[in-house]
């Protein structure tokens, strides 16, 4: 327990992802389709298309791509309704736990580095982590390889002494291809989604955060 390391997703794992589905597949469809003077299904057919091209990639996560292909400032709705940003259950009682018992707990995201500060302002979350890290920074998003392979160079760590919590089944897979052998992935990322079904589940999966503290036998 002394030399572990617990790593951290944000969204969809310690912050409720209905936040964020809110943004992209509610309110930027609308402002798209009101700038563009369109009807609001056109727009989500826009947006979708373009979803679909860039998921996995940095672009995907970037609110600053996404004002360049809509004309909307996306950062800006984020910030207009940070209220909502909102943490998942269970999540203080697991990193107070931690912290307690000097667990070094890391934040990884692949939220760009102005989602990140608002959310960590908004969440207060900052104090517990030793090192945060948007994906942006190394120039690979976490479903990819480069991204470990940076965070290994400027953050080093011992693969056999990490365990990872991501909603994301391909950064758990990349993770898993960078020697990462103990993966945990989240039952239902979204409030506003239903749970996802055993099929859909192939790390062992979270139904909440304290859950971590019974493997961990704290």
């Amino acid at each position: 327990m002394r030399d572990l390391t617990i790593l951290f997703d944000m969204d969809g794992t310690l912050l409720d992802l209905a936040f964020d589905d809110m943004i992209w597949e509610s309110i930027l469809p609308q402002q798209h389709a009101a700038l563009q003077q369109c009807h609001l299904e056109e727009s989500h057919r826009f947006l979708k298309q373009l979803y679909s091209q860039h998921k996995h990639s940095l672009n995907w996560y970037s609110s600053r791509f996404w004002q360049q292909q809509t004309g909307v400032d996306a950062l800006a709705l984020q910030i207009q309704h940070r209220q909502h940003i909102q943490l998942r259950r269970d999540c203080l009682i697991l990193l107070d736990s931690l912290k307690q018992q000097e667990i070094p707990i890391w934040l990884l995201t692949n939220a760009d580095q102005a989602s990140l500060k608002l959310k960590l302002a908004q969440t207060g979350l900052s104090p517990y982590f030793q090192c945060i890290v948007s994906s942006e920074q190394y120039g690979f998003p976490k479903e990819e390889a480069g991204f470990w392979q940076q965070l290994q160079l400027h953050h080093p760590f011992d693969p056999a002494q990490v365990i990872l919590v991501d909603d994301n089944l391909a950064v758990l897979q990349q993770a898993e291809k960078n020697g990462i052998t103990q993966l945990f992935s989240i039952v239902q990322p979204s409030s506003s989604s239903a749970p996802r079904s055993s099929s859909e589940l192939v790390y062992p999966a979270l139904e909440h955060l304290s859950e971590l503290l019974d493997y961990l036998n704290l």
